[in-house]
């Protein structure tokens, strides 16, 4: 299993665009075969910082995936909306794997 976590650097003045964009990937992201964890986006510290966070069971998997969620209508017009807008200035994608799973029971 591998996890894709987006870093993205937005426009502070516009985060309520991010996050309908946000929201649009909620829909066409799991229907294109990932498990989306969620999107996160500024609440205190960092204004601009924002992140999307989902797995797939391989790298092959991720490329049918981003095919899938190329030509899926809602992922087309997303992307089309985030150029349009302007209010993603960068954003960078890191893959990592699971090292460990959780130990133990956590306090109650």
């Amino acid at each position: 299993m591998i996890t894709c976590i987006i870093t993205y650097d937005i426009d502070p003045n516009r985060r309520e665009l991010f996050d309908e964009y946000a929201r649009n990937w909620g829909q066409a992201i799991p229907r294109s075969g990932a498990d989306l964890f969620g999107y996160f986006s500024p609440h205190e510290g960092c204004a601009s910082t924002a992140y999307g966070i989902y797995s797939l069971p391989s790298l092959a998997d991720y490329e049918a995936y981003r095919a899938r969620l190329a030509a899926d209508p809602l992922g087309r017009e997303n992307y089309d909306f985030a150029r349009r807008e302007g209010f993603i200035r960068r954003e960078s994608r890191l893959f990592l794997r699971r090292s460990s799973t959780p130990h133990g029971k956590q306090a109650a």
